[in-house]
């Protein structure tokens, strides 16, 4: 009776050690994949962040530089392909569509110095910046997050896992082609 009962409960003891070790590691994968989603929603509250003080610092660019209107156009439809875009590859090629009319914007800003000496021009230039800062932070954040769990779904055992939990790797936020080559700056023109 006892080498029956023991044959048994091997296996069943076998099973119970491979559920409880799937369990462990789909709740895992849940905790990882919960700490990208939270990343990515910090990434998309800074470029929200950045795309409501854009309309302001237009509208202040805009009572010193009113002849500059496609550049104007270009920061309204590029904040539109932002606000429109979904997942981290579509906006980052909509943050970089925007982040081009800023630059064409900043070149404006500098035929103007009185407008550079504007204490609400300057306000918003800073926060702007600091936004720049904590952008870029949170993309470093994400893509660091990112990695690792992509990692988790990649190596063994996680694979196996990752696949019977139905977890994929995730995107991560890329920089645009050409965006380590140094940005011209020609004060001649506004393009």
């Amino acid at each position: 009776m006892n080498s029956r009962i023991i044959k048994w409960l091997i296996p069943i003891a076998v099973l119970a050690v491979l559920v409880i070790i799937f369990f462990s590691s789909y709740n895992s994968f849940v905790t990882k994949e919960e700490e990208v989603n939270a990343s990515w929603a910090q990434v998309e509250n800074q470029l929200q962040r950045r795309s409501d003080l854009i309309p302001n610092l237009v509208a202040t660019v805009k009572g010193y530089a009113s002849q500059e209107k496609e550049i104007f156009t270009d920061i309204a439809n590029a904040r539109a392909k932002l606000g429109g875009a979904s997942g981290p590859e579509e906006q980052a090629a909509a943050n970089d569509q925007l982040s081009g009319a800023l630059n064409r914007l900043l070149v404006v800003v500098e035929k103007y110095p009185e407008l550079k000496s504007n204490q609400n021009f300057q306000s918003l230039m800073d926060e702007l910046s600091g936004t720049e800062n904590r952008l870029a932070v949170a993309r470093k954040d994400y893509n660091d997050l990112v990695a690792s769990y992509n990692t988790k779904v990649k190596k063994f055992p996680g694979v196996l896992f990752a696949r019977l939990g139905g977890f994929e790797e995730k995107e991560y936020f890329k920089a645009s082609e050409g965006s380590n080559q140094p940005v011209k700056v020609d004060f001649g023109t506004t393009e």
